[in-house]
């Protein structure tokens, strides 16, 4: 992918904050890979050297969040200071400015002169939407602590929704999360799906019936997830194999559940998870995601998905059509699953490898950093043409 020429004068890329390689670190991985000139600014920066490489900068911009001990491992608890942190970066000598936002990046302060684009992973889904389960899985529904998180949240929401008309103009990572920004900011959304490394190829095939191979879910292993019904779904299935890679703190209950034909890995090294995917008859995912990268991975692998049908699973997997890709369960729980996976079992037929890895080709990097560039160049335009003449921006909005 070639990057564009240098003709935004200064960029500024925000991002909330780096601490581990994630799907949010490889949206910015293609952001530089598309403007490699760009300042990075995050509200503090952890990352270990080879990772900082990986995702193309070599030094940020930090916030006053840098200093506060244990920001790496507790960064939850200064969530009541991040809204002012990311409001403190000085940023008027940039002529571009793209947030990639899952938190507060949205949120830094910009002039009527400069152009603000917002990539959003989501907006805060612990004070908007999630906000009820966020509270249930942290135990503050009741109590000084559960009244003191609501107040927190509320507050939250209020600053968020405020600093909603300081971007020119939002791009979301799928139709469902354009949904929630319509939602809690107003606002309309450009839908451009998050990058995706796909292999050129289908690594190889894994045997077909009455063999099928291993069944995979793979996520990090937090309640959420709903990993404990998918391997409470396969001991009502004996005679499947069921793997389990993650870590998270789940792992020792999930070690404990797990019947004779469920193994879990645990943490499994990239290459490995790619292997154990290319070798599955199916992965099988229960959480209802923002978009759901893991899940590309999948069938960029050949794999088929078994999924839940909600959230961003719904814009990936194919279930209709000649070129069917995977099947949805409408409920998380484990009678729902295991029906599924015998549906899936019954069909051997049914799902073509080749058509799970040309399906993962819509997500794939190229198609991203094409997405955005054009994105970019098409804001940019109208931008300097409201300059030009001198318009407010709701104006010189594109169509």
């Amino acid at each position: 992918m070639n990057s564009l020429p240098n003709h935004f004068g200064r960029v500024a890329v925000i991002h909330d904050w780096l601490y581990v390689y994630g799907g949010a670190e490889r949206v910015l991985r293609s952001i530089l890979r598309v403007i490699p000139t760009a300042d990075v600014f995050t509200l503090f920066d952890v990352m270990a050297p080879a990772d900082r490489a990986r995702i193309g900068y070599e030094r940020a911009h930090t916030s006053f969040l840098q200093t506060l001990p244990g920001i790496g491992q507790r960064h939850r608890l200064y969530l009541p200071l991040m809204p002012l942190a990311i409001e403190q970066f000085d940023l008027t000598g940039y002529d571009l400015v793209i947030s990639s936002s899952y938190a507060v990046a949205k949120g830094v302060l910009t002039g009527p002169d400069q152009l603000h684009l917002s990539y959003v992973h989501s907006p805060m889904r612990y004070a908007w939407d999630l906000q009820h389960q966020y509270l249930a899985e942290s135990g503050f529904q009741r109590g000084l602590k559960g009244a003191a998180a609501r107040m927190l949240l509320h507050r939250m929401r209020v600053w968020d929704h405020r600093t909603a008309p300081g971007v020119d103009a939002y791009a979301a990572n799928s139709a469902f999360i354009a949904r929630r920004i319509r939602k809690a900011y107003g606002r309309d959304a450009e839908v451009l799906y998050p990058p995706v490394s796909v292999p050129a190829q289908i690594p190889y095939q894994i045997p077909q019936a009455p063999n099928p191979g291993h069944f995979l879910t793979a996520s990090r292993l937090v309640p959420y997830k709903n990993v404990r019904a998918v391997v409470e779904a396969f001991a009502a299935l004996p005679d499947q194999r069921l793997v389990v890679a993650g870590k998270g703190p789940e792992l020792e209950r999930l070690r404990a559940l797990a019947g004779p034909n469920v193994e879990i890995r645990g943490f499994v090294p990239d290459a490995e998870l790619a292997s154990l995917m290319a070798g599955a008859a199916a992965f099988v995912y229960a959480a209802e995601e923002d978009f759901g990268i893991v899940t590309v991975e999948a069938q960029a692998h050949g794999a088929p998905v078994i999924a839940l049908g909600r959230g961003g699973a719904c814009e990936i997997v194919q279930t209709h059509g000649p070129a069917r890709t995977g099947l949805f369960f409408d409920e998380p729980t484990p009678g729902k699953i295991a029906e599924a996976v015998r549906t899936f079992l019954a069909n051997p037929g049914a799902f073509s490898r080749s058509d799970c890895h040309a399906n993962a080709q819509r997500f794939s990097e190229q198609r991203f950093e094409q997405g955005f560039q054009q994105f970019l160049q098409t804001h940019w335009a109208h931008h300097i043409e409201r300059l030009r003449l001198g318009l407010p921006p709701v104006l010189a909005a594109v169509a």
